[in-house]
């Protein structure tokens, strides 16, 4: 089991080179089809309406620029792909906004590579909340990678927050191409005592055992705390060295607000490590 394609945001964020590097060492691992998507930020619902030539509004010249801006940006994801000797590699320029252009394109992908938001450096024409929005709405797992330091190789030494939940489940067998090529597995529980009606009588047993006819052996950690969950998990992975949290992602959207769990909200906000998140 294995990733066939990896779809990475592609834009003019200075956080752009590092998550197409990370992307594209998953992809060489993996054995991967690498795809970089720029998005020109303009919706495609307006390129579908017939009744509106763009070509003779007051916009055309605009569309020109975000055009150039986009191909500038595919031009870097090229030189990196190039640099790293990716045999498989794909470009796409596409004329939609990022949220909706990259929800729609992940349906064709195993894996999406984003990065998180950065207040201090927005970008335009890409929402604050990008990957809230496409984590909510793409049906793929999420490598969204923190705005601030490097990552060589993340994957190595993975971090699990499981609470049983349907959208745990889904991160975990979404990763288990990563988990199978891990040094060293750590699969965390947060309080699992109220929640004995999904854990069972030996928390964390049953998915280890699930994860090991996988050929992947975990360290299973039981934690109580009072302290807010997102906040525990972020410090254990600092302890143990952790370079990948693997946990579900919880939320839901109306109409265009996007209301997102407390511990999704604080992992999202306060990063200090890749996450793959699945919802």
């Amino acid at each position: 089991m294995s990733y066939k394609t990896i779809l990475v945001h592609v834009d003019q964020s200075k956080h752009a080179a590092e998550r197409i590097r990370i992307a594209a060492r998953i992809a060489l691992d993996q054995g991967a089809h690498l795809v970089g998507v720029a998005m020109t930020g303009i919706s495609r619902f307006l390129y579908e309406d017939s009744a509106i030539d763009l070509n003779r509004t007051m916009i055309a010249q605009h569309i020109d620029f975000l055009n150039a801006q986009g191909q500038q940006a595919l031009a870097q994801f090229d030189a990196i792909a190039e640099s790293m000797g990716l045999p498989s590699v794909e470009t796409r320029l596409v004329h939609d906004e990022a949220e909706g252009g990259l929800s729609l394109h992940a349906r064709y992908a195993d894996l999406v590579v984003l990065s998180q938001s950065d207040p201090d450096a927005p970008v335009s024409g890409v929402i604050a909340d990008l990957p809230e929005y496409v984590m909510l709405n793409c049906a793929r797992p999420v490598l969204i990678v923190p705005h601030s330091g490097q990552f060589a190789h993340p994957g190595s030494h993975p971090l699990i927050a499981w609470d049983a939940s349907i959208e745990a489940t889904r991160a975990v067998t979404n990763a288990i191409p990563l988990l199978r090529r891990a040094e060293k597995v750590t699969l965390a529980l947060i309080n699992p005592a109220s929640q004995l009606d999904a854990h069972g009588d030996e928390p964390g047993a049953d998915i280890a055992l699930y994860l090991a006819r996988h050929d992947i052996n975990v360290d299973v950690v039981v934690h109580q705390t009072k302290i807010d969950t997102g906040n525990v998990l972020l410090s254990m992975a600092a302890d143990l060295g952790s370079d990948l949290l693997v946990m579900g992602g919880y939320g839901h959207t109306r109409f265009r607000e996007m209301v997102i769990g407390g511990v999704t909200k604080t992992v999202l906000e306060t990063m200090t490590l890749p996450v793959l998140m699945s919802h």
